[in-house]
């Protein structure tokens, strides 16, 4: 109505000092710091409350989505995202009836992980992706070799139909500075791997929306890295590669344009959508660099998947409850795709049923919370605002030390970036023991007689990675966190002891 007054013009406004002089005399002579501060695991302090004066300075916030530097997200209109879902090949007619039962449940991005790289030829690829259409699904491939003969196979099975390639999304997902990382060494060396990324990323021109490097940042986190470590590493791996490809003459636009992300996404609510925010704010300004100004190409193309670290092997249900957290974060904070991994994952093959529930999670979000309908929907919160300033500008920093040692693969060489992660996880193991850290069913609430379980871990995701004499680097190590206190339950039933770390 006219002349009708705003709720909030009828109250007079309460500066920052005002409310703390509040608190203070609230707290009775207790520390403010102490009572109220959270100190985080990365290390940087959080308030208990944030006001617009605290937003006053970043500058950033005042950008559009869709406009540099991309914190607020390269959607525009809307939130969606690409439902994502992996299948395991090992026949290939079996997948593909899988990947189309898949499709017809919701799922839009397929991963098509293949175990044999020796099994990829013409017959098997086509087999693979019949009645599938690639300008309707993403598709996604990820092999231990043979890189450049599935794109040649694919691109043949493309070129049979009318395919248009302007509108074909995926990736062959290949990351040999993630695979050094994991296993300490290469089967070629790291020079002809960087050849050989060239190579395939100059094959893949003709598909401006097709990747060819998958920056598995997913592995900091379930080594144990906290937040911040994960954001700035992942950021130097993705510098180490583009400055790999411009010395082999790619452009720096093409080479963008071939890079995917994938973090994993842990429980710590605000502060998993604060670091994918963080993520593209950073990754924008080191791609400005590279690209004198052009700053329209430095968009992060950002895939995420929940996290292995925190799920239990004791009341796995309860990781239901985790993941739907996770998948919540990840789409507030402007995921690309994600995958919802099964609750069942960490206890070996999940079935129809957790694959399933794992679909209907992200659904559920989109169809009914329609999560999908609002661009960068965490914009305006002082707290979250402050929090991604936090990641990002500690995250820039770690970011600098690592360049300063002579970029990603130097530090790895060196072991100091091995060394930032095993600080990082021996901090967070030693909580676990204490309990400062718990986790419902397997250290608090545990079901009586769940005491007999047997794990079987992902030999890809949680090994001891030996690497032999030939190794390059350290290998870090994957680990989950509650396997700390199963393990010593496993042995001792309801008796539980502390295991050394």
């Amino acid at each position: 109505m006219p002349g009708k007054k705003k709720l909030f013009d009828q109250f007079p406004p309460v500066s920052k000092q005002e409310w703390l002089d509040k608190i203070k005399d609230d707290l009775k002579g207790a520390d403010f710091a102490d009572k109220l501060v959270w100190k985080t695991h990365e290390g940087f302090e959080v308030l208990p409350f944030y006001t617009q004066e605290d937003t006053e300075n970043l500058k950033y916030i005042y950008s559009f989505p869709g406009e540099f530097p991309y914190l607020r997200g390269n959607k525009t209109n809307d939130n969606t995202w690409k439902i994502r879902q992996d299948i395991t090949v090992r026949d290939y007619s079996e997948a593909n009836s899988k990947a189309l039962n898949l499709l017809l449940r919701g799922v839009d991005s397929l991963g098509f992980r293949i175990v044999d790289p020796e099994s990829v030829n013409e017959k098997n690829i086509d087999t693979l992706l019949e009645n599938i259409y690639p300008e309707l699904t993403e598709v996604n491939f990820s092999s231990e070799g043979k890189a450049k003969e599935i794109f040649r196979y694919f691109l043949g099975s493309i070129n049979k139909g009318t395919a248009n390639p302007e509108k074909v999304t995926g990736a062959i997902e290949t990351d040999p500075l993630s695979r050094l990382m994991l296993n300490g060494t290469l089967c070629i060396p790291m020079e002809k791997g960087f050849d050989y990324l060239a190579e395939l990323s100059e094959m893949t021109s003709v598909f401006p929306g097709f990747r060819t490097i998958h920056i598995n940042a997913s592995n900091f986190g379930n080594a144990g890295a906290n937040l911040v470590q994960e954001l700035a590493f992942a950021i130097s791996m993705g510098t180490e590669y583009i400055s790999q490809l411009l010395e082999r003459g790619i452009d720096a636009e093409v080479a963008a344009s071939k890079i995917r992300f994938s973090f994993s996404i842990g429980s710590d609510f605000f502060s998993e959508i604060a670091k994918l925010r963080a993520a593209r704010l950073l990754w924008s300004t080191v791609m400005n660099g590279f690209m004198h100004g052009n700053g329209e190409s430095a968009r992060m193309e950002m895939h995420c998947i929940t996290s292995r670290w925190n799920k239990t092997i004791y009341d796995p249900y309860m990781n239901i409850l985790r993941t739907q957290s996770e998948a919540m974060a990840a789409i507030l904070g402007g995921t690309n795709s994600l995958t919802v991994e099964p609750f069942d994952r960490v206890c070996g093959e999940p079935n129809d049923f957790s694959e399933r529930l794992a679909r209907n999670q992200q659904l559920i979000l989109k169809e009914e919370a329609y999560f999908d309908r609002v661009a960068d929907p965490a914009a305006g919160s002082y707290y979250i605002e402050n929090l991604t300033n936090l990641m990002a500008d500690n995250a820039w920093r770690l970011f600098l030390e690592t360049e300063s040692n002579g970029g990603f693969l130097e530090s790895l060489k060196e072991g100091y970036i091995q060394e930032k992660i095993n600080e990082s996880a021996s901090k967070l193991k030693s909580d676990i023991i204490k309990q400062k850290i718990n986790f419902v069913g397997t250290t608090i609430y545990k079901v009586p007689g769940d005491n007999k379980r047997q794990v079987i871990e992902n030999n890809e995701f949680f090994s001891d990675n030996p690497a032999g004499e030939d190794k390059i680097v350290e290998p870090i190590k994957l680990f989950r966190g509650p396997s700390i206190k199963e393990d010593s339950q496993m042995k001792t039933g309801d008796k539980e002891q502390k295991p050394s770390v």
